[in-house]
């Protein structure tokens, strides 16, 4: 999506603007030193605070073009081909399990929000309901697919091999006793087959997207700080600021964090607190 932006010629004006919004002042770059960025967005109820952020860097002369993706694969395809700027979307561990063997030499240049992740269901109202043999699907990639069955394990419904937690897949699991049968997919999919499981991992901002209420899960893990969401930019380019003003402006803004709490209540909180 583009989006329209202004500009201020004053640094004066832009100082006076963020003070009465309530957010950080800018840096000491005039605005006309801002070069455009591309950032790249999952999509999801939680591009309305990026897109906000948008707005707002605007109006320190910053013009911000977010791209909204469908997939977990291309917006690291587009940062590393130079298609976008910076990416955001994915916590270190899902970008170092990916990094290596993709060739990505990305750096993170700050933090975002910390998700939980649900067990969602369209059939139960109660983890005690699922029935034997039922169908549980969890992402196909490790990361997110291990943290899922983490969730499981923390719940008591399978039991992985020792030492293994967020690293496991379903080979590890040594014990399950209601007989689950652990479903593999692309975690997009996952809302979508939520009419065909009976038990489906998900982020809430990614349920929220198809309609699923994203407080509905049967059960939620806790926040865990290496799952935080980072803005991802390629290592040449760490030292932009047009970037890294974006960065700040998202962080230190109160209606960002208005509209998170709006869509997501405490089940996304911000990472840089």
């Amino acid at each position: 999506m583009k989006l329209a932006f202004g500009r201020r010629s004053a640094i004066l004006s832009v100082l006076g603007l963020t003070l009465l919004a309530g957010i950080s002042p800018p840096t000491s770059a005039r605005a006309e030193d801002f070069a455009p960025i591309r950032i790249g967005i999952n999509a999801g109820l939680s591009a309305d605070a990026v897109n906000q952020a948008a707005k707002e860097a605007a109006e320190k002369g910053l013009k911000v073009e977010v791209v909204e993706f469908t997939d977990w694969v291309v917006p690291n395809e587009a940062l590393k081909s130079k298609e976008i700027d910076v990416n955001y979307f994915q916590h270190q561990p899902f970008l170092d399990q990916n990094a290596k063997k993709a060739g990505y030499d990305f750096v993170s240049v700050g933090v975002g929000t910390l998700t939980k992740l649900g067990l969602y269901s369209k059939k139960y109202k109660s983890i005690e309901e699922l029935p034997e043999g039922a169908k549980v699907a969890i992402s196909d990639d490790p990361v997110n697919g291990g943290r899922a069955l983490e969730l499981l394990q923390s719940i008591g419904l399978i039991k992985l091999r020792d030492g293994l937690t967020s690293a496991a897949i379903p080979a590890d699991i040594v014990e399950n006793p209601k007989k689950l049968d652990i479903i593999e997919l692309p975690n997009q999919q996952i809302p979508r087959a939520l009419d065909d499981v009976d038990l489906g991992q998900g982020y809430p901002s990614g349920m929220g997207l198809f309609g699923v209420d994203p407080n509905s899960a049967l059960v939620f893990d806790g926040v865990q700080t290496r799952y935080a969401l980072r803005f991802f930019v390629r290592r040449e380019d760490e030292a932009n600021k047009s970037v890294r003003e974006f960065v700040r402006t998202y962080q230190n803004s109160p209606e960002v964090r208005a509209i998170l709490k709006k869509h997501f209540g405490d089940l996304t909180v911000p990472a840089w607190d």
